[in-house]
């Protein structure tokens, strides 16, 4: 039997930050992890997990995997590994590599696998009640993504920490974007979480965009080690916005796990 892994007091600190800070967890909330399998969200779920039993709201904690049927990804080493801890685990197959050279546009394969993915955990949580769903994205992530939007869509803006979809059903929150990249690598290699690789060839053949600016971001900061500090006081009002709209986060009714 595997056992939760107790996350080190950093994270616990910057993950519990951002959950307070930009109100992502309400009393009653089902909240619904999407899990890939990578260092980032297997790190999420046992910092969720912790939280779940320290922190003075209730709140239920699930986790589902979409499987895109490609042979460079196989995360069913998940499906044990998850019966193991005991969490409520929804496991989706469906074949988005197949889908993508039958019906992408003009589109990238990354964007379309990402859509497709992301339409897949809404309907998994609609299905199953739940109102909120869990994305691991991290502090390296929204600033590759500022950079991005900057110097190739000519807008300032990055991924929000917590906001509503439009169709107001559910929410999406982000606990992770105090945290740095290295800091879910070092937990997760320390606490031996079973990381999947993920190659696709599609995404990983070539240097992508968020490749360069990774490269670009890891260059600058090691001229300037307060960059990310000074980066994450110019992302705060980007990835705050649609918190207004969410004065008071809409709990779905309680329906705690046994």
């Amino acid at each position: 039997m595997n056992a939760f892994a107790a996350p080190p007091k950093s994270l616990i600190r910057l993950t519990g930050k951002a959950l307070g800070d930009f109100r992502m967890i309400a009393d009653g909330d089902r909240v619904l992890l999407g899990l890939s399998g990578g260092k980032d969200s297997l790190s999420l779920l046992h910092l969720l997990h912790h939280f779940q039993r320290r922190a003075p709201v209730r709140f239920d904690l699930a986790a589902v995997t979409i499987d895109p049927q490609s042979e460079a990804f196989d995360p069913s080493p998940l499906i044990p590994y998850m019966k193991s801890l005991g969490v409520e685990y929804h496991y989706v197959r469906e074949p988005i590599m197949k889908l993508a050279t039958e019906h992408m546009d003009n589109d990238s394969y990354c964007a379309f696998c990402s859509r497709m993915k992301r339409g897949l955990m809404y309907r998994t949580a609609r299905e199953h009640g739940f109102n909120v769903i869990a994305m691991a994205q991290h502090l390296d992530d929204l600033a590759e993504s500022f950079l991005m939007s900057a110097f190739h869509g000519g807008r300032l803006k990055t991924m929000k920490a917590h906001y509503c979809i439009d169709a107001g059903d559910l929410r999406v929150i982000r606990p992770l974007v105090y945290v740095r990249e290295r800091q879910t690598a070092d937990f997760a290699r320390a606490a031996g979480l079973p990381v999947i690789s993920e190659n696709c060839p599609a995404c990983f053949d070539m240097p992508t965009q968020r490749q360069h600016m990774k490269e670009l971001l890891a260059r600058e900061e090691a001229q300037l080690p307060r960059l990310f500090r000074n980066l994450l006081s110019t992302l705060r009002p980007l990835m705050s916005e649609g918190l207004e709209d969410i004065p008071q986060a809409p709990a779905a009714p309680v329906r705690r796990q046994a």
